[in-house]
């Protein structure tokens, strides 16, 4: 069952986790992609910011305080080019993601709410519960910090041509 408790235990839990897959990472590495249709490091760790900031907390938030208002839309992968997240610095914006988890958190641990059934007005999708929100929260981390492993695995085979990875085991990449 989904808890409060084991949403802070995932948020914070990915936060270590992307701080992890983040570091040590140089501009070139960080602004790299595989392809122009897939994302680079310092685009996902933007995406993980703004997805903090106004998407998950926010909606949940709003649903508690304001249900009768209807949730703003919001355009995740229209930001990634409109906001340049590929033109930003990966060390200042992992510190705006880090701090906006961490308030996230402390937010999520003052709490006082158990209605997680109550249904959320998507504006795109079909009626959600605040505890359907939360869940997705929690697991969006786990998308992104597999997208982050499947990128760092990506730039590393890229750069150690004409040699592979083959005898690592488990990618054909």
């Amino acid at each position: 069952m989904m808890t409060i408790e084991l949403a802070i235990t995932r948020l914070t839990a990915g936060m270590h986790i992307i701080i992890a897959l983040a570091a040590n990472v140089a501009a070139e590495h960080a602004r790299w992609k595989p392809d122009p249709q897939q994302w680079s490091i310092l685009e996902v760790i933007n995406h993980l910011y703004d997805e903090e900031h106004a998407d998950f907390r926010f909606r949940i938030r709003q649903t508690i305080e304001q249900p009768e208002q209807p949730l703003p839309p919001i355009n995740p992968e229209g930001w990634v080019i409109e906001r340049r997240y590929n033109e930003r610095d990966l060390e200042s914006s992992l510190a705006r993601f880090v701090e906006e988890r961490r308030e996230s958190i402390a937010w999520l641990n003052a709490l006082d709410f158990n209605e997680w059934d109550r249904p959320l007005q998507h504006p795109h999708l079909a009626t959600l519960h605040v505890g359907d929100v939360l869940a997705a929260w929690a697991g969006h981390d786990l998308l992104h910090i597999r997208q982050l492993n499947e990128l760092h695995w990506q730039y590393l085979a890229a750069q150690v041509v004409p040699y592979t990875l083959h005898y690592a085991g488990g990618s054909s990449v």
